[in-house]
């Protein structure tokens, strides 16, 4: 399974993580505190639900795997910087005429044995077909010897392009242990800011999520993040609230009384309103 991608992690650290990762399941029996892997979870369960859980495992040394990513930039600019003042590139007619060089060479090298067996075969057969028909044909041995000749061709021309198929796979293996060697032989400040990281992810990320896991199985990858356990997630309560019927509150004070208007007709208004 390929591990999910983690905002805390580039990918070019992602085999690293993987390996620590590894490391850990490997050697997890000689660790009493997951003495659980096999029992409860089996080892490519846990590794299936870590690289699952990358971003959250990640996250416990982002402090560490920052540190060793500005390290190993400030390295690459420097190193960048030096071969550009140091050996800089070719370029120009030269650069131009040894690339056609190298075109043209590839080329000779694998269309030579083609058009050198095709020949020999021709001439070889129609040499012989001539010999069969009338032996006393001198053409003919012409032929065959011109086929000699091709086949000869053809088969140096497989050898020379064996010998430089071997070069090439040796330089390619010269250059890969070249670049491990360089891997190797980092400077002191970002071996150990490296080193800092991969400490910082595997006691705080990998082996605190492999204990949660196998003392929870059936808890999700949210719940088991490096600094807080299933057992040690909060529980949110709610509490009601108190409701008071009428009878709970104050004593009622006196309610107010209301009396009806008094309505009188027309006719026996005041004095203003005599009848006409």
């Amino acid at each position: 399974m390929q591990m999910t991608s983690a905002p805390h992690l580039l990918a070019e650290d992602g085999p690293e993580y993987e390996r620590i990762l590894g490391d850990a399941l490997r050697h997890a029996h000689e660790r009493p505190d997951l003495e659980g892997v096999g029992d409860r979870l089996n080892t490519e369960q846990l590794r299936t639900m870590a690289l699952s859980a990358t971003a959250l495992i990640t996250a416990a040394a982002a402090t560490e795997y920052e540190h060793y990513v500005k390290a190993r930039g400030e390295l690459r600019r420097a190193a960048t910087a030096e071969g550009a003042d140091g050996a800089p590139a070719p370029d120009g007619p030269q650069s131009t005429a040894a690339g056609s060089g190298a075109g043209i060479g590839a080329v000779i090298t694998v269309l030579t044995p083609l058009l050198a067996g095709s020949a020999a075969v021709i001439f070889l057969l129609v040499g012989y077909l001539l010999k069969a028909v009338g032996p006393s044909v001198t053409f003919a041995g012409s032929l065959v010897a011109a086929g000699w000749f091709f086949a000869a061709v053809a088969a140096a021309a497989i050898l020379v392009a064996s010998v430089g198929l071997l070069v090439t796979a040796l330089r390619n293996g010269t250059t890969s242990l070249a670049a491990e060697n360089e891997e190797q032989e980092l400077p002191e400040d970002v071996a150990r800011a490296r080193e800092a990281w991969r400490h910082a992810l595997l006691e705080r990320g990998i082996l605190p999520f492999l204990r949660d896991a196998l003392a929870d199985p059936t808890a999700g990858p949210a719940a088991r993040t490096p600094h807080r356990s299933p057992n040690r997630i909060p529980k949110v309560g709610y509490s009601r609230p108190d409701f008071s019927g009428p009878d709970d509150g104050p004593a009622a004070g006196p309610r107010p009384t209301f009396t009806s208007p008094d309505f009188t007709s027309p006719d026996f208004g005041g004095p203003e309103h005599q009848p006409d």
